[in-house]
């Protein structure tokens, strides 16, 4: 059977699959395989995918998001790649519920921010100034960035859009050294001629790339290493689980323990105080790389915005 996952592996890069899609898409596909006693899927009933789904919500009460994650993985391990169609599978998702994203006043924002310095702090006033998820952050690279227009361009986002959001003034100080530093580190690898880590198209494409500072990620990894699709030597960005720890030290140490904080607390944060202060809700949409208004609204919920400006009866005595 692990020449099968392969084969799935090698179909899944030669479609262009996001590493994180075809990590966590392979492994519903061997836990299907493993729920269906081995059998190869070429030869499972259709009806299976149906079962192993009411499977995972009666006895793994797995959430709405893995429920879409597992059925997108064997739609595509059904049809794009054994060709099979699945058809009606008469299988209706659990009903989503809603859930506000905990955000953090302003006040709360600095006094995290009072705990941080140089690049950790740097990372995080991103992360709220410009609305960025943490991987969009890491991801930056030099050539994304310009000061004098006061905007970051964030490559390749969730849905593999690109687009264009906010540079706050007052971060622009640290960045500058953050930039210095990270072009001297591509400096230093480019005389062993070792650039920054690339997807394969982009390595065929520019392959000279030690050579250009542009390309260098603004956070780079302390660690060269073995590219996983490429297996080139090169280096890659800092990795999410760092900025996790070192925030997770900040939150403790801000005294900050009745809200749940994490790194895309600030994003919800940043949109939040972006319609509190009196932006478009349009405009935020776009700084967020929303392809529905209706995920932004979801921020109007937390200002209280869709009361239409109703009082509490209290108030009134």
């Amino acid at each position: 059977m692990s020449e099968f996952i392969e084969s799935v592996r090698t179909n899944m890069r030669m479609r262009g699959y996001a590493l994180s899609t075809e990590k966590i898409y392979i492994t519903w596909i061997r836990r299907f395989i493993h729920f269906c006693n081995l059998e190869h899927p070429k030869d499972v009933e259709v009806a299976k995918i149906e079962e192993y789904l009411s499977y995972l919500a009666k006895e793994w009460n797995v959430s709405v998001n893995t429920q879409k994650v597992v059925l997108n993985a064997l739609v595509y391990l059904f049809q794009k790649y054994l060709k099979r169609e699945v058809g009606d599978l008469g299988f209706r998702l659990a009903t989503k519920q809603r859930h506000l994203p905990s955000v953090l006043s302003r006040d709360e924002v600095a006094l995290i921010l009072a705990q941080l310095e140089g690049r950790n702090r740097l990372i995080i006033e991103l992360l709220y100034g410009s609305g960025l998820r943490v991987n969009e952050c890491l991801d930056i690279r030099i050539q994304d960035i310009d000061i004098k227009l006061g905007a970051l361009v964030v490559r390749n986002g969730k849905g593999r859009k690109d687009r264009q959001t906010l540079l706050a003034k007052s971060a622009v100080p640290q960045l500058k050294i953050q930039m210095d530093m990270a072009l001297g580190v591509h400096a230093k690898d480019a005389v062993a001629e070792i650039g920054p880590a690339m997807t394969p198209a982009l390595s065929r494409k520019y392959p000279n790339v030690h050579n250009k500072p542009a390309w260098a990620f603004l956070f780079p990894s302390a660690k060269q290493c073995i590219h996983p699709l490429t297996g080139e030597v090169c280096r890659y960005h800092l990795h999410q689980t760092g900025v996790r720890k070192f925030l997770a030290v900040a939150v403790n140490k801000s005294g900050i323990n009745t809200k749940r904080v994490s790194c895309h607390t600030f994003r919800h944060s940043f949109a939040t105080h972006m319609l509190a202060s009196g932006a478009d809700i349009r405009t935020v949409q776009e700084l967020l790389g929303h392809n529905d208004v209706k995920t932004t609204q979801i921020y109007t919920h937390v200002l209280g915005r869709h009361h239409s400006g109703a009082s509490s009866p209290l108030d009134l005595l």
